[in-house]
């Protein structure tokens, strides 16, 4: 629980902050669901049908990443879900472009469901800073999140089309580097 009786300013930096780790979250996943097929197929040279089973595996744990922040957020706080699920895949998504296939595929999974973890803690994490403003978050998040990820598939296609694909994970890799800013968040509240 976040203490409501914040002050407008505070309030603001917390948002912007949130904002700032939906944009980190969902440049790299856009990276994920927009390039990974062909990132597969151009390092590893395997055909389009293991590629997609390899982006599956990745959704796959995304969704279960989803289930698994709610209660992991209601337990240990939403705060250190938000800076663990963010910061915490960094080391994951620096070694992603330099592993084996085998651990490509590792690592992808474990990207996804700790990556995905955080949107429920961020979205709720808003919502109480912001309380009585349920549509207003959901809409300023939600909104962000798919048009960040929009824009993200786009420049990230040109520097693809530029530098190559396995450069575009390396560059993307360093996005959870962001997920250091989840310590200018206010403190939560103890629950009762």
């Amino acid at each position: 629980m976040i203490d409501a009786a914040r002050n407008p300013r505070e309030v603001r930096r917390a948002v912007a902050v949130l904002l700032a780790l939906v944009f980190s979250k969902y440049v790299y996943l856009a990276s994920i669901t927009s390039y990974f097929m062909f990132f597969l197929i151009t390092k590893f040279g395997i055909d389009e049908q293991s590629a997609q089973l390899h982006l599956f595996a990745f959704l796959g744990a995304v969704a279960a990443g989803t289930f698994a922040g709610g209660p992991v957020g209601d337990r240990f706080g939403r705060k250190y879900v938000i800076w663990g699920s963010i910061l915490g895949v960094l080391p994951f998504t620096l070694a992603l472009p330099y592993a084996s296939l085998f651990w490509t595929t590792v690592l992808s999974v474990i990207i996804g469901v700790v990556l995905a973890s955080a949107f429920s803690a961020i979205l709720v994490y808003a919502q109480e800073l912001l309380p009585g403003r349920v549509g207003l978050v959901a809409g300023l998040v939600f909104g962000f999140a798919f048009g960040t990820a929009g824009l993200a598939a786009a420049a990230l296609g040109v520097l693809a089309d530029y530098a190559g694909i396995v450069t575009v994970y390396r560059v993307v890799a360093f996005m959870p580097v962001l997920g250091l800013l989840a310590w200018l968040l206010p403190p939560e509240r103890k629950r009762a």
